[in-house]
C-alpha cells in the first residue's frame, strides 16, 4: 500500500485554526478537506438545521406539495412503492408517518427481489394495484428511468409522483412528476446547490417539509403539531446507509439525525439496535448503521421481503418489533454465510482467470443474486479496481457493481450499454441485469471502457494520511476536537493519522485467530491500546522502529468508554 502525505502550510493552517478557534490537528483536517475559507469552515463547523435551505428550491418540490395537499383534502387513497434498501425502507416509512398525520392511510409497497426485481417494475405495480386504483402513485428510490411503468400508470388514469436520486440514462420522465436534482437541479456551470447530492430519504424529508411549510400558512390544525426534526433518526438511516456524500445539506441531516437516533423511541429501532448489539449508552456513528443496522435491514430484501422492514420501523407493537428484529437478524447471518462462500469464489476465480483485468465481470449460476453486491463491495476494494458481480436469475444475469475513487461507474456503464437489459445507479454503486448470452462480450468492453475511462491510472492501493501525529497527541481532549468534524462518511472520510517511529515494547496479541491488539508507548510512560481487524497474518514486529497509520475512535465497553487505536497499515519506520 502507497502512503500519501501532502505537507501544508504551517502558516496556513495556524491562519484557520486561530480564525475558527480551533487546534492545529482540527486545522489541518479542515484546510485539506477544502474548508479553509471563513464561509466555508464555519459552515462546516456549525451545520445547524437553521442552515437548511428552503425546500420549495428543489424542483418540482411545488407541484408535488400541491399534489400531496389535494389529496389531503380528499382523502384519497394513496400508493407508496419504494425500494427494498435503507433509503427506500427509510423514505416509505418516513413518507406514511407524516402522512397518517394528516388523516391519510397509504398503502405501502417494496418490490420482491426475486420475483419483481429491480425498482418500478410491471409486477410491483400490478401487485400494487391487486385491490384497485388509488388516485396517486408515489414512486420512491425508483422510477426516474421507468418511462413505460409510468406511462402505464398513467394510463389508468392514476397520477404518479416520483421521488429519486438516481441518474437519468437518457431523457427526462415524460410523464408523472419527478423530483430528482439529479435531473432537474442547477443549470450547467452554476453553483451546487447544499441539497444536490440529497438520497431519497432527504428528498422525502425536504417534501415533508415544504407540505408542513404550506399547512402551516393556511393554518392546517394538524400541521403545528407535526415535528419534521423527530424524523431525522430515519433520515440519518437512509443517508449514511446510502454511500451518498455526507457534505452540505446531507452532512446537516445526518449530524442531527444520529443525535436523534440515539434518543429515538422507535420500538422497531430499538429493536433493532438490541440485536445489532448496540448498546443504549454508547454514541451511534455512521458504521452502526453502515455495518449493523442497515445490513439487517437490507437482508429482509435481499432473501425475502423488505415490506417487513418498513413495518418494523412503523410498529409501536413491542413484541412485533422485538420478533421482528430477531427475524432480520437470522436474515443477515444466513446472509453472511452466503456471503462469505461467494468472496471465497469471487477472489479465486479473480486470482485465476481475472487478475489483468482494469474492471472486473465476474460471474456465477450457483450466486444469489440478491448478496452479490456486498461480495462487489469486498472485492472491490480489495483488488482496488472496479467490480461488477452477478448472479443467477433464469436466462438472465443479475448483480451489482461497485468503484474506487476516481472511477464513475455510470459514465463507464453510459460507454458500453449494449447488451444490458438494465441498469442504473450512483457514480460508486450500480444495478447491472443482462442475458446470460451476453457475459463473454460485456466483460470484454466493461474492462476496455474502465482503461479507457483511468488509463494506467489504476495501481497498487494508495492510503493518504490526513496529519501525521506524535503519540503524546492522542488523547481524550483531541478526540472531543475531533467530534467537530463528525459524522464521517462519503466525500468526508475519517481521518487516518501517520505515527513515526513508534517502537512495540509488547508482543501483539492475537485474537479470534483473524484480529490481534497492540500497545504504543509514548514518552511519558502512558499505554495507548489499539486494535488491527483481520491483521493477525501480517503482525508487525517488537523493538523495531515502525510507522504505523492509525484511525482514533471510542471503544465501548461494558458502559465505559475508552480511546482506541484501529490499525490500518504498518510499514517500518521511514529513514
Amino acid at each position: 500500500m502507497l502512503w500519501i502525505h501532502t505537507p501544508l502550510p504551517a502558516g496556513a493552517v495556524a491562519e484557520l485554526g486561530r480564525r475558527e478557534g480551533v487546534g492545529p490537528v482540527v486545522a489541518e483536517l479542515l484546510l485539506r478537506a477544502g474548508h479553509g475559507d471563513p464561509g466555508a469552515a464555519q459552515g462546516f463547523l456549525r451545520a445547524d438545521l437553521s442552515r437548511l435551505e428552503d425546500p420549495f428550491l428543489v424542483a418540482n418540490i411545488v407541484p408535488a406539495v400541491a399534489r400531496l395537499k389535494a389529496a389531503i383534502e380528499r382523502r384519497e387513497r394513496i400508493v407508496v412503492l419504494g425500494d427494498y434498501d435503507v433509503d427506500g425502507v427509510s423514505s416509505t416509512a418516513l413518507l406514511v408517518l407524516v402522512l397518517r398525520r394528516f388523516g391519510l392511510d397509504p398503502t405501502f409497497v417494496v418490490p420482491r427481489r426475486s420475483e419483481d426485481g429491480y425498482g418500478l417494475s410491471r409486477s410491483a405495480i400490478d401487485r400494487a394495484l391487486e385491490v384497485g386504483n388509488p388516485g396517486l402513485f408515489i414512486a420512491l428510490d425508483c422510477g426516474t428511468n421507468s418511462h413505460e411503468e409510468v406511462a402505464y400508470l398513467v394510463g389508468r388514469g392514476i397520477d404518479v409522483l416520483v421521488v429519486d436520486h438516481h441518474r437519468s440514462k437518457d431523457r427526462p420522465l415524460g410523464q408523472g412528476l419527478l423530483v430528482n436534482p439529479h435531473v432537474n437541479g442547477a443549470a450547467e456551470g452554476a453553483l451546487q446547490p447544499a441539497w444536490q447530492n440529497l438520497c431519497t430519504v432527504g428528498l422525502v424529508f425536504k417534501l415533508m417539509h415544504g407540505l408542513l411549510k404550506q399547512l402551516r400558512l393556511e393554518n392546517h390544525p394538524v400541521a403545528a403539531r407535526v415535528k419534521l426534526k423527530d424524523h431525522l433518526d430515519l433520515v440519518a438511516m437512509g443517508t449514511i446507509a446510502d454511500l451518498v456524500p455526507l457534505l452540505g445539506e446531507n452532512r446537516i441531516l445526518a449530524r442531527h439525525g444520529l443525535r436523534m437516533l440515539q434518543e429515538t423511541a422507535r420500538p422497531g429501532l430499538r429493536a433493532l439496535m438490541e440485536v445489532s448489539g448496540i448498546s443504549a449508552t454508547q454514541m451511534i456513528q455512521p458504521v452502526d448503521i453502515s455495518f449493523r443496522m442497515g445490513p439487517r435491514i437490507n437482508a429482509s430484501g435481499r432473501l425475502a421481503d423488505a415490506a417487513l422492514s418498513v413495518d418494523l420501523l412503523l410498529s409501536e407493537d413491542l413484541r412485533f418489533c422485538r420478533e421482528t428484529a430477531q427475524q432480520l437478524d437470522a436474515f443477515n447471518r444466513e446472509r453472511q454465510d452466503i456471503e462469505r462462500k461467494i468472496t471465497e469464489d469471487a477472489e479465486r476465480m479473480i486470482e485465476e482467470l481475472y487478475l489483468e483485468d482494469p474492471g472486473i465481470v465476474l460471474f456465477s449460476e450457483a450466486w444469489h443474486p440478491g448478496v452479490v453486491g456486498i461480495v462487489a463491495g469486498r472485492v472491490t476494494r480489495h483488488y482496488n479496481r472496479p467490480c461488477i458481480v452477478l448472479g443467477n436469475e433464469g436466462d438472465m444475469a443479475k448483480g451489482s457493481g461497485r468503484s474506487v475513487d476516481g472511477v464513475n461507474l455510470v459514465e463507464i456503464l453510459g460507454s458500453c450499454p449494449e447488451g444490458l437489459s438494465s441498469w442504473g445507479g450512483h457514480p460508486m454503486a450500480v444495478g447491472v441485469s443482462l442475458p446470460k448470452t451476453e457475459l463473454e462480450a460485456f466483460r470484454g468492453r466493461f474492462a476496455a471502457a474502465v482503461r479507457a475511462h483511468v488509463g494506467s491510472g489504476l495501481t497498487a492501493a494508495k492510503l493518504t494520511l490526513s496529519a501525521w501525529l506524535r503519540p503524546d497527541q492522542i488523547s481524550e481532549a483531541l478526540m472531543d476536537e475531533l467530534e467537530a468534524l463528525h459524522p464521517y462518511g462519503q466525500a468526508n472520510p475519517e481521518p487516518v493519522f501517520g505515527l513515526a517511529g513508534v517502537v512495540l515494547r509488547r508482543r501483539p496479541e492475537v485474537f479470534k485467530e483473524r484480529h490481534f491488539r497492540f500497545w504504543v508507548e509514548e514518552a511519558r510512560g502512558r499505554s495507548l491500546g489499539g486494535v488491527a481487524w483481520k491483521m493477525a497474518d501480517r503482525l508487525p514486529p517488537t523493538g523495531a522502529p515502525l510507522d504505523l497509520a492509525v484511525k482514533l475512535n471510542w471503544n465501548f465497553f461494558n458502559d465505559r468508554r475508552t480511546l482506541q487505536m484501529e490499525l490500518i497499515d504498518w510499514r517500518p519506520a521511514a529513514s
